[in-house]
């Protein structure tokens, strides 16, 4: 495969469609340079010299702004996915009940008892995808920011939000671990290249790791099976390798940016699991052994009983009420109707 240095006179980002769309979030990328450059500026107020490490945290500190943002979001995200799985029986008994029914009437039918059922549990089936739809235009906005901060250093684009002449020049020039961050890898010498391999790899493990633990530990038994399963396992495996052919047009400035992300995900990723896994996971059977424990501890620091000696005392007091009143069930009493 061979790389060419880019020609800092035609931004391509700025050209054709992609120009139109990167138009559109304009405003979104405004508002990015303006933060990272807010951050810059708090960074080299504490000690840091202006060029080289503090635009590298400015960048990571960018990243985790975003995912402040999102995670009020997400834990809604995770709420409303464990409401769809627990109604996943109801959904089914719909689906089972006008199953082979094609006709036009039958279809309103299914629409209005599904509709209903989220309206009677209060759950969006949209609401999963919110933040990925706000991740989306951002990651895009980084992107172009940081693919467009050389162009403006070399003067063949405008201005753009924080990012004069001579700030993106300074951003440009900045170096980690020997590697000026505006380079891509066609641009990088051998150690450069090793570089950004290793911050490819570290992407791609995170990614992968997030995604394997995910269908490791939180999938119920019945759905680790079938060709949508395989094709799941197979995904694992794909994603991260479309990474490298990603990676290696980008500029280092871009793989920072995208490891952190990608870190974060897999963090946000494995919180998840702990504290909210799917209904019948393997995910779940650990949660519900780890919060038995923990009540177990808080009841001893309190001085109570454990759950096991209450539910022993529970079946005890059942015998001994059994063999007081006999083993005949209690028949329910009716109420009587109040005279008018």
């Amino acid at each position: 495969m061979h790389f060419t240095n880019p020609d800092y006179n035609h931004f391509l980002l700025d050209q054709g469609l992609f120009g139109w769309v990167y138009k559109i979030l304009t405003p979104i990328e405004w508002l990015m340079s303006e933060i990272m450059s807010c951050f810059h500026r708090f960074i080299v107020l504490l000690g840091l010299p202006s060029k080289g490490l503090s635009w590298i945290l400015a960048i990571v500190f960018l990243v985790l702004v975003v995912h402040a943002i999102i995670l009020p979001m997400y834990i809604k995200q995770m709420r409303g996915m464990a409401k769809m799985q627990a109604l996943q029986p109801k959904m089914m008994h719909i689906q089972k009940k006008y199953k082979g029914k094609t006709d036009q009437a039958s279809k309103e039918a299914m629409s209005r008892e599904t509709m209903k059922l989220y309206e009677d549990n209060k759950v969006n089936p949209m609401g999963s995808c919110l933040p990925m739809v706000i991740q989306g235009p951002v990651f895009m906005c980084m992107f172009y920011m940081l693919s467009a901060i050389p162009y403006i250093a070399h003067g063949s684009r405008g201005t753009l939000g924080a990012f004069d002449k001579a700030t993106a020049a300074e951003f440009a020039d900045t170096h980690l671990f020997g590697l000026k961050i505006s380079n891509t890898f066609g641009m990088a010498d051998t150690s450069g290249k090793i570089i950004i391999g290793i911050f490819t790899f570290l992407m791609c493990l995170a990614m992968w790791y997030m995604q394997f633990n995910n269908m490791r530990k939180n999938l119920p038994p019945a759905s680790m099976e079938g060709s949508q399963y395989k094709m799941q396992q197979a995904m694992t495996w794909v994603f991260p390798l479309m990474y490298i052919f990603s990676a290696v047009s980008m500029p280092f400035a871009v793989l920072v940016y995208w490891l952190t992300n990608n870190i974060c995900n897999m963090l946000r990723s494995l919180w998840q699991v702990h504290a909210f896994p799917t209904p019948g996971s393997r995910a779940e059977e650990e949660k519900k052994k780890r919060d038995h424990t923990k009540e177990n501890k808080r009841r001893e620091k309190a001085g109570q009983i454990s759950l096991e000696e209450e539910a022993l005392q529970k079946a005890q007091e059942e015998v001994k009420r059994r063999e007081e009143q006999g083993f005949q069930r209690e028949q329910p009493k009716r109420k009587r109707k109040k005279k008018k």
